[in-house]
């Protein structure tokens, strides 16, 4: 079998590599180029892994580093063209914002040096693959968006607060009451959107109570599918105009 697909998230950071070392240190013996091997091994996304002494190892590393000097035009060379449309795609994303993509790789990196919170994000499951949003920050970082929506002390702090305050549960975007609705059935549910934008989320962030609004499933999914760009006040405003 053969081995899986590159996800953004692992493009990405030899992507960054490949910008910051030298044509001639793109060598399966280089220091850095173990270094980003061993981060690949720790990213939550693959849970099945063929081999593991070959998965994504120091010679995996070097190959992908030479398939972008055969996509990159700067590169006077050939490089290896056995490069995936993503690799592609990827490489031109960011070919005028090495900056961008240098703190994406950095916020990848900083959570999985946790390995507590690595080995949670594994347990945070995947969306259908035709439903993922495709998030710029990669599937590291939208794990992490999710696991801080689903802490479960947060989210019922966030809940009686708000409770206290309007006597109901109703959905901030739309204003569905699952109580109205359901009864004794919908009592006390609602969802938990974590409000703060991919790019700002770290591993060691603390999550505020204002970091979160309370919503229905289907404004959830919506603001979801645009995680990037989409806020609660636009998806209200996109809403009044539908209506």
């Amino acid at each position: 079998m053969k081995p899986p697909k590159w996800h953004r998230d692992e493009i990405i950071l030899a992507l960054d590599l490949y910008h910051n070392i030298e044509s001639r240190e793109m060598d399966s013996k280089n220091p850095k180029v173990i270094a980003v091997s061993e981060i690949l091994n720790k990213l939550p996304i693959h849970k099945e892994r063929i081999d593991s002494t070959k998965f994504r190892n120091p010679n995996g590393v070097s190959m992908k580093l030479n398939n972008f000097k055969a996509i990159d035009p700067k590169y006077e060379g050939k490089g290896m063209d056995r490069y995936s449309k993503l690799d592609e795609k990827i490489f031109f994303e960011f070919e005028d914002d090495v900056n961008g993509l240098h703190r994406i790789a950095n916020q990848i990196k900083n959570t999985v040096s946790n390995s507590e919170l690595t080995g949670n994000l594994y347990q945070i499951d995947n969306y259908e693959e035709d439903d993922e949003p495709e998030v710029k920050e990669g599937k590291v970082i939208y794990k992490l968006h999710k696991y801080r929506e689903r802490n479960s002390k947060l989210n019922k702090k966030k809940k009686d607060g708000y409770l206290k305050i309007h006597g109901k549960l109703d959905c901030e975007v739309c204003g569905f009451d699952f109580f109205k609705m359901y009864g004794e059935l919908g009592e006390g549910f609602i969802e938990c959107h974590h409000k703060k934008p991919l790019s700002e989320i770290e591993a060691e962030t603390i999550t505020k109570m204002n970091d979160l609004a309370l919503v229905c499933a289907n404004c959830h999914r919506m603001l979801h599918r645009k995680l990037d760009t989409l806020s609660i006040s636009e998806l209200k405003k996109l809403i009044k105009i539908r209506h």
